[in-house]
């Protein structure tokens, strides 16, 4: 199992973050979301974009149990989302 996918594996949120996230995730259209999630243009595989999106979901959920005021659930449901999509691209198409 890569490291990415190992972080993933061992991600515990609160469930209505996780709830919005996988809900989100189902019109997630990677054109035109990761872009706006980055902040840059995109150039990378899933898996690096998975890198840099871990880092910053750490940071926001760090500010989440900090109670700092900077917090912002919307961002922080945004990065999940563009975390649990692109993990579906990293671990390729399911059987039909």
């Amino acid at each position: 199992m890569s490291d990415v996918l190992l972080a993933l594996s061992r991600l515990k949120r609160p469930a209505l973050l996780l709830s919005a996230a996988r809900h989100a995730a189902t019109a997630y259209d990677r054109d035109r979301d990761l872009a706006r999630v980055l902040g840059k243009s995109v150039g990378l595989a899933p898996h690096g974009a998975l890198e840099y999106l871990l880092g910053e979901e750490a940071q926001l959920n760090e500010t989440r149990r900090r109670g700092d005021a900077g917090y912002s659930t919307p961002r922080h449901i945004q990065v999940l989302t563009a975390i649990l999509a692109e993990a579906r691209f990293l671990k390729g198409p399911r059987p039909l």
